[in-house]
C-alpha cells in the first residue's frame, strides 16, 4: 500500500530529472549568450575592419611567414569563434584569409572554420529551443519543418549559396526545424565553398589594391585611411552568380514536386 511519503518521494524523483534536464538543455545557450554579451560589450567585433587589416598587414604577414601552421590554426580558431558568437564581418575575415594565406589555403581553412562554428551554433540552438518551438509551431511552420526534414539539404544549400539572409540566421533556422546534423554540416560545407573562395580570391589581390592606394596617397596604409571599400570589391555580377547557384540547388526539389503531382 502506497503512503504519503512514497507519493512525495515519487514526485521529487520526477521533478529532479525534469529540472536537471532543463538546466542541461539551456546551459549551452546561456553560456553562448554570455560570451556574446561580453564580446560585443568590449567592442571586439569593431576590430574586424578593413582599416585594421591594412594597418597590421606587415606584422600579420611576418607572423604568417615565420609560423605558417600556427597562423592557419589561429585563423581557423578565430573564424570558429566569430561565427559562433555571430560577429558581423565574415566576408572581411574571408578576404583576410585570402590576403594572408592565398586564396586556396585561405579559402580552405575558412570553409572548415565557418562550418565548425555554424555547427556549434546549430547544436546549441537545437538543444535549447529547437524542440520547444517545433512542438508549439502552427500548421505553416509544421509544413515548413517537414519540408526541411525531407528536403533539408537542398533548402539549406539554397540558403547558403544565395547571399540574401544573414549567416547567423541561416545557422539557427534549421535547428528550429530539427534538421539532422550530418545533413546540416554537409550542406553548409558545400554551400559556402563558392562564396568563400570568391572572397578569398578577392583577398589574394588586395595587396595590389593597397599598393595602388599607397602610390596615390603615400602613408595611407600605415594611417589606416586608404580609400578601399569591401562593397567596391564585391561586384553585382558576383552576387548574381551566387544567386544563380542557389536557384540551381533547388532544381531537384522542383523536379520531385512535379513528378509527385
Amino acid at each position: 500500500m502506497t503512503g504519503p511519503k512514497d507519493t512525495e518521494q515519487d514526485i521529487e524523483e520526477t521533478v529532479k530529472p525534469s529540472v536537471s534536464g532543463k538546466f542541461r538543455r539551456w546551459l549551452p545557450l546561456v553560456i553562448l549568450l554570455a560570451l556574446m554579451t561580453i564580446a560585443f560589450s568590449q567592442g571586439l567585433h569593431k576590430q574586424l575592419t578593413l582599416s585594421n587589416l591594412i594597418m597590421q598587414r606587415q606584422d600579420l604577414i611576418g607572423f604568417v611567414d615565420q609560423n605558417l601552421l600556427a597562423a592557419l590554426a589561429v585563423f581557423c580558431l578565430a573564424y570558429i569563434v566569430c561565427v559562433a558568437l555571430s560577429f558581423p564581418g565574415a566576408s572581411l575575415l574571408t578576404i583576410a584569409g585570402g590576403f594572408l594565406f592565398g586564396w586556396i589555403a585561405g579559402g580552405t581553412v575558412t570553409v572548415v572554420g565557418a562550418t565548425i562554428g555554424a555547427c556549434a551554433v546549430f547544436l546549441v540552438a537545437r538543444s535549447s529551443f529547437g524542440e520547444v518551438l517545433t512542438k508549439r509551431a502552427g500548421p505553416f511552420l509544421s509544413r515548413l519543418a517537414e519540408g526541411f526534414r525531407n528536403e533539408g539539404f537542398s533548402y539549406l544549400l539554397f540558403l547558403r549559396l544565395t547571399p540574401v539572409f544573414p549567416f547567423w540566421l541561416v545557422n539557427i533556422a534549421p535547428a528550429i526545424f530539427q534538421m539532422r546534423l550530418p545533413t546540416y554540416a554537409l550542406a553548409t560545407f558545400i554551400g559556402i565553398i563558392p562564396g568563400t573562395f570568391a572572397f578569398a580570391f578577392i583577398g589574394s589581390g588586395l595587396d595590389s589594391v593597397i599598393e595602388a592606394q599607397e602610390a596615390a596617397n603615400p602613408g595611407c596604409a600605415s594611417a589606416g585611411n586608404c580609400e578601399i571599400e569591401i562593397s567596391a570589391l564585391v561586384t553585382p555580377q558576383l552576387l548574381a552568380a551566387f544567386f544563380a547557384l542557389g536557384i540551381a540547388s533547388l532544381i531537384p526539389v522542383v523536379l520531385k514536386k512535379i513528378r509527385s503531382a
